[in-house]
This record gives structure tokens, sequence and C-alpha cells, in this order.
């Protein structure tokens, strides 16, 4: 991602975020009220950009298991890992989606339902620039690619 789009504002999903949620609240309270409460409030501190707090609450945290200890290490690690694709207060200020459903659903559409046709096949080289073909017939910009093709290949024929 960062290689191919430097400049892009990764977002973590927060659906996806909240499943690792919802593991460590299954864990420490079974599947009671106190886990629903914990994780609806670790949710929402998250959703309030509050990450520090909810790592700090993780660190406080008395584990019911070795398991349960093992998942809340986890946990920490990825919301270190990952502290620079939170934000969502700021997504949502900005308009940006927090979660990756639309793109999930644009890929599966884009490059799986073209590139993956019965009797179709692609040598792998070829299958990025086929897919920027594709992504430029449905985003209406197919014209300006096609003349940007036609002006770099007119460069390397006639470099004058």
């Amino acid at each position: 991602m960062t290689r191919s789009f430097p400049e892009a504002r990764q977002v973590l999903d927060y659906y996806h975020l909240s499943e690792h949620i919802s593991t460590v609240a299954k864990l420490q309270y079974g599947d009671t009220l106190d886990a629903l409460e914990w994780k609806e409030a670790t949710i929402a501190r998250l959703y309030l950009d509050k990450t520090g707090h909810v790592i700090g609450g993780l660190r406080r945290m008395e584990p019911s298991s070795n398991e349960t200890k093992e998942e809340i290490r986890k946990l920490i690690v990825y919301l270190k890992k990952n502290i620079n694709r939170l934000g969502y207060q700021e997504c949502r200020d900005e308009g940006i989606p927090i979660g990756s459903g639309g793109i999930e659903s644009a890929n599966k559409y884009i490059s799986h339902a073209r590139l993956k046709l019965s009797g179709t096949w692609w040598l792998e080289e070829n299958g990025n620039a086929m897919l920027r073909i594709h992504c430029a017939i449905y985003n209406g910009t197919l014209d300006n690619v096609f003349k940007s093709y036609v002006e770099n290949r007119n460069r390397e024929i006639r470099p004058w």
C-alpha cells in the first residue's frame, strides 16, 4: 500500500478493529453484559480517538486466563502498530470512510470481475496495467489515461 500509494491516508478498518476488541471482551468476561459494556465502551473510546486511554486500560486489566493475557498483549501491539492508521474523528470530519467495505467491494468488482472471468488469463506483469485501464473506464478517465500513454509512447519512438 505504502509503495503503491505513498501519499495516501491509510485508515484501519473500524469494524475489523472492533472484532479484535470483541475477542478480548469474550475471553475476559464471557457472554455477559459486562463483556458487552466493556466492548462498547472500548470501541467508543477508539471512535473518539482515545487510543491512549484504551491501551492504558488494557495494561491495567487483570486477565482472567493466560489466553486472555496473550490476546490483551496482542491487542496492545496491534493498536500501537496501527496508531497512525487510527484517527476516526478526523476521518469523520473529512468525510473519509472508516470501514473498508466500499474498497473491498470495488476491488472485487474491478479486479475479480474483469481479471478472473471464466476463460481469461493474464501474464502477471500485465495485471496492473489491465487494472489501471479497468479503473479508468469506471471512473471516467480512460481518455486521459490513453492520451498520456500515446504521448509517452511517442516520446519513446521519437525522442526529439
